[in-house]
């Protein structure tokens, strides 16, 4: 019989977090509790997420829509409501913002107002619960305007470019709950182990490949792209003189095609629609999903651009919900892309 795989010795999350803040000498802890609170609450999703097909209330749609006219999910909720049920009473947050609320999510009364502010994407992905793919959390963290004040945090203090984020990072819930973190030193990659309830190092150092041979787009909508889109995407598939073609692979989880491309290399296009006028500019978020992404596609060695060209992190926000194209992958498919953007 074949002898079991011994696991590597890998140090937890915690461990990391504490290591890391003694490099600084003027680190307080209060970043480190933070994460703390949010892994607390990305381990109880974690686990509603494994049980899903055998809980009552967990899988299907409800009655209800967010604030962006989208059916949500059961598990949309449960997680909306984990994340926000602790960290707004966290102490290290002046204000909390999620993809499911209009407006901010003040800090209650009676509990200290912190330094840095939170976007979060609860479930990215929640039109997959039910088949059992991938789905994740996103989140985003800057750090107030005014640091010293001890006053309630605004819109001003969320909206923010991305290039000013002190952390971004995601949650992938899939064949092993995976959270991805950058601090804007490099990504790092930690696995959590469900008999110690840990996440554990397990990706010290993410880099994603400069080339790749991935491409992940909803081709459903490709009649509605703009021509320098549509050109990219027939270089990308064309065959002419022998070349082979990309190979495409849509999940249609942000999370899970990012983080493919993010371990295999290739790039993921979410186009605007040409034709529409709900969503002229695009339909991702920029402060829960695209600028966060962004951080860490550019922290692991990739890119991320919109459809025009722009870089993502320098996206000035003037709204919560402020929507954004994102090509986003390896460096050397992003650049491929580019060239086919008309120069200003």
């Amino acid at each position: 019989m074949n002898a079991s795989p011994k696991q590597k010795q890998l140090i937890s999350l915690s461990q990391f977090i504490i290591e890391e803040q003694l490099k600084i000498p003027y680190a307080s802890g209060e970043f480190s509790a933070l994460l703390n609170h949010l892994v607390y609450a990305a381990k109880i999703v974690g686990r509603e997420v494994r049980k899903a097909g055998l809980l009552d209330g967990i899988l299907g749609a409800t009655e209800d829509t967010n604030v962006q006219g989208e059916t949500q999910m059961k598990l949309d909720q449960y997680a909306d409501n984990a994340f926000n049920n602790s960290l707004k009473i966290c102490g290290h947050l002046c204000v909390l913002a999620s993809e499911e609320h209009e407006e901010v999510i003040p800090i209650p009364e009676g509990y200290t107002i912190g330094k840095y502010t939170m976007a979060i994407d609860p479930l990215d992905g929640s039109s997959n619960i039910d088949t059992n793919v991938s789905i994740g959390t996103i989140f985003s963290i800057h750090q107030r305007l005014e640091p010293a004040s001890k006053t309630p945090g605004e819109h001003k203090d969320l909206l923010q470019k991305g290039s000013k984020q002190i952390c971004a990072g995601y949650i992938i819930y899939g064949s092993s709950t995976m959270l991805v973190l950058t601090t804007g030193k490099g990504v790092t990659g930690f696995t959590l182990d469900p008999s110690l309830g840990e996440f554990l190092l397990s990706h010290p150092s993410l880099k994603m490949p400069e080339k790749g041979d991935i491409y992940s787009a909803n081709e459903g909508n490709a009649g509605y792209w703009s021509p320098e889109v549509q050109n990219y995407i027939s270089h990308i598939k064309s065959i002419e003189g022998g070349k082979k073609p990309k190979t495409g692979r849509y999940i249609g989880s942000l999370v899970a095609d990012v983080h493919r491309n993010l371990l295999k290399g290739g790039i993921f296009l979410y186009p605007n629609d040409t034709k529409s006028s709900k969503y002229p500019n695009g339909k991702l978020r920029l402060l829960y999903e695209a600028a966060p992404m962004a951080l860490i596609a550019e922290q692991a060695g990739g890119m991320a651009v919109t459809v025009k060209g722009e870089r993502v992190l320098d996206l000035q926000p003037s709204e919560l919900h402020e929507r954004t194209t994102l090509i986003i992958g390896s460096k050397n498919e992003v650049e491929e892309f580019l060239k086919f953007i008309p120069k200003n």
